[in-house]
């Protein structure tokens, strides 16, 4: 073989060698970069695993998510964004079993006898255009029930804590733990529970204790309340806002913030982090919110102003803007079907 030949042999086989290695790291750099965000996203989070399995699972969980929510962003075609959150080492379904009421439907769902309710007579006309009970100081900032399916007891705790104020112009801080180890029957604590329980909880008591008095734990405890403590909070008991009526609803939150369910099973609910939630949603009713405002955006779009408990880290600092006035009777997500307000 002339040397020509050669050296041609060796230029093509360098060739051959420099592609074959371009292509093996070309496919391992996106998995190193993936590697190092989740190193990063650990570290933010302070995420430990038990051991190399676990946290091999959950790399790969968390591989897809961030695939998902950058594909979902680089859409464009929604209304909302979504964002790599602490919860993104989850798949859906557990994220679900962990920090919602599971399959619990509210007491009595499927036939609902309507109780009386007090803003019937109001007519839309004359509520205001837009309402945030942030603005007025009847909300407390946003709280984190942490790894205990207790939501009921923070949307409950955040509808009292509004109505204490309207009524007495003091904001205090509540107890969801008073709620998750106290509240008996049906509701579990972190296991999941019902706002009416709650409710009739306080108002049997005669009241409810400060979270200062009575600070949160994220898990179940014994109950610490004496017969003779009140607390510091009172309420009379609670209605429900007319079922299946997004203007029901709407003349009942511009009075007080008001506890509801909504089905929060979609992995867009699960990274949500800003502008007016539009995801098609089914009426499971899994998860427990509380509305405390409602609103109209630049662009047109009719919201619900809703508050969440889990961190600032998730959402707008904690809350969410759903869409209002769908054509669905039960609001997106099943937010019009069943709503209570604790009365004072």
């Amino acid at each position: 073989m002339s040397s020509l030949s050669q050296n041609h042999c060796i230029l093509v086989l360098s060739l051959i060698l420099t592609l074959c290695t371009f292509h093996v790291i070309s496919r391992r750099l996106p998995e190193a970069c993936t590697s190092e965000r989740h190193e990063k996203w650990m570290a933010q989070y302070g995420k430990v695993y038990k051991d190399a399995a676990e946290k091999e699972k959950r790399f790969q969980i968390f591989i897809n998510n961030v695939q998902f929510i950058e594909s979902f962003n680089a859409a464009g075609d929604k209304t909302f964004n979504l964002s790599v959150n602490r919860f993104a080492d989850l798949h859906n379904e557990e994220f679900t079993a962990l920090l919602t009421n599971g399959q619990k439907k509210p007491h009595g769902v499927e036939t609902v006898t309507e109780t009386s309710f007090r803003y019937d007579s109001v007519s839309v006309t004359d509520i205001p255009a837009t309402m945030d009970w942030r603005k007025r100081g009847a909300v407390t900032p946003i709280k984190d029930q942490g790894g205990c399916g207790s939501c009921w007891a923070f949307s409950a705790v955040a509808a009292v804590e509004g109505i204490h104020q309207i009524t007495t112009g003091k904001l205090v801080s509540l107890s969801e733990q008073e709620l998750v180890d106290c509240v008996k029957g049906d509701s579990e604590g972190c296991n999941g529970g019902y706002m009416e329980d709650a409710f009739d909880f306080i108002a049997k008591k005669g009241g409810i204790e400060s979270e200062t008095h009575y600070p949160y734990k994220d898990n179940n405890k014994t109950c610490k309340v004496k017969n003779e403590t009140h607390g510091v909070a009172r309420i009379n008991g609670y209605e429900r806002v007319p079922a299946n009526s997004e203007k029901a609803l709407l003349k009942a939150v511009a009075h007080q913030p008001v506890s509801v369910y909504v089905d929060s099973a979609r992995a867009a609910f699960q990274f949500y982090s800003s502008g007016i939630f539009t995801e098609k949603c089914g009426t499971i009713r899994d998860h427990s919110v509380t509305v405390v405002g409602y609103g109209k955006a630049r662009g047109g779009g009719k919201y619900w102003l809703v508050k969440n408990s889990w961190g600032t880290q998730w959402g707008e600092k904690g809350y969410m803007r759903m869409k209002r006035d769908i054509r669905a009777k039960e609001g997106l997500c099943g937010i019009a079907m069943y709503a209570l307000y604790p009365t004072a």
